[in-house]
């Protein structure tokens, strides 16, 4: 009985130690877990003191920086403006807009040499090239070999009313402008050359000039019947040669004008037939032979009752020479063309 007590016993000792070193290790558990809890709230706490120094050190950073930067924004403005003031003028080296006075110097020195050297060969150049042209005739004249023909008064359509003397009023002042040139009065003091013979002077410095006197248009000179016809309806139309520089028209050039009409237009021609006198020709240029009046035809177109109030389209031609009347790209070589209408 006493061993199964002891043994007994023993067991119930055992038992409480072990529940003793239960609660031992659980209370040592307990302690750890503080300690671990205390250890963790002292990082978290030292963790966030970090975090907090670090956040004032870099916003100390920033404002150093951002401090830095106004300070190198102003000082670069500064020295901006210094930059400009210093570029116009610089007062510590004498510089103005970059360069020193013997900068500037030496290159407008070398700016003129230049230039004059440039303006020198122009000026050769151009010497050279008037050595080989005439004062009076064009060296290349091969585009107006032949002349055209032009008409005065200046339109391609006369039109007026015959009773009205303000509707061909400006017509006849057009032919007293041309006509003046060739008042007898001043004629006269031109020569009196060869009739059907080239008038050529090349040698003679001064050319003489042919007369051809306003009075050789007899009925369309103006002088008789200040209208040239117009008042009557038989209007007078003067027909003139452009100047080409030492034309010679061979033959006998005259003026010849017809009427696109089934039936013909009597006209009268002034001089007798439209000649175009060969003494004339040749024609020296505007330098050598200013005082120079080329010859001049009058046609007085004899019209009737039955061609008023109905247009007229002439067309007059150089012939009886060389001269070209015929060219299709150009209408007015050699030729012209316009119309007339009277009415009543």
């Amino acid at each position: 009985m006493s061993s199964s007590t002891e043994e007994q016993n023993q067991e119930q000792n055992l038992e409480q130690n072990q529940e003793g070193n239960q609660e031992q290790k659980q209370e040592q558990n307990q302690e750890q877990n503080l300690e671990q809890k205390q250890e963790q709230n002292l990082e978290e706490k030292q963790n966030q003191a970090e975090e907090k120094d670090e956040a004032k050190e870099e916003v100390k950073v920033e404002e150093k920086k951002e401090g830095k930067q106004e300070k190198k924004e102003k000082k670069e403005e500064k020295e901006e403006k210094d930059s400009w003031k210093d570029f116009f003028y610089n007062p510590r080296t004498g510089e103005f807009l970059g360069r020193t006075a013997s900068s500037w110097g030496l290159i407008l020195l070398f700016y003129l040499i230049f230039y004059g050297f440039l303006a020198g060969m122009f000026t050769l150049t151009m010497w050279v090239m008037l050595q080989t042209l005439s004062e009076n005739v064009p060296r290349y004249q091969d585009r107006v070999a032949n002349p055209g023909l032009v008409v005065r008064p200046h339109a391609v359509e006369i039109s007026y009313n015959r009773t009205n003397p303000t509707n061909y009023k400006p017509y006849i002042q057009q032919l007293h402008d041309l006509l003046q040139h060739y008042n007898d009065s001043i004629q006269e003091r031109n020569d009196l050359c060869l009739v059907g013979e080239y008038t050529e002077q090349d040698e003679d410095p001064v050319k003489k000039v042919c007369q051809f006197k306003r009075s050789l248009l007899r009925q369309c000179s103006g002088l008789p019947d200040t209208s040239f016809g117009y008042g009557e309806g038989k209007p007078c139309i003067i027909i003139k040669m452009n100047r080409v520089i030492g034309l010679k028209p061979e033959g006998d050039p005259y003026i010849n004008c017809t009427v696109k009409r089934d039936r013909p237009l009597r006209m009268q021609y002034f001089p007798p037939e439209g000649r175009l006198d060969k003494m004339f020709f040749p024609y020296y240029g505007k330098k050598a032979h200013p005082d120079y009046v080329q010859p001049l035809v009058a046609v007085k177109l004899l019209l009737t009752r039955d061609d008023f109030n109905v247009e007229q389209t002439v067309e007059c031609k150089v012939e009886g020479s060389d001269l070209r009347n015929n060219d299709d790209r150009d209408k007015y070589l050699g030729r012209v063309t316009f119309r007339v209408k009277v009415s009543e």
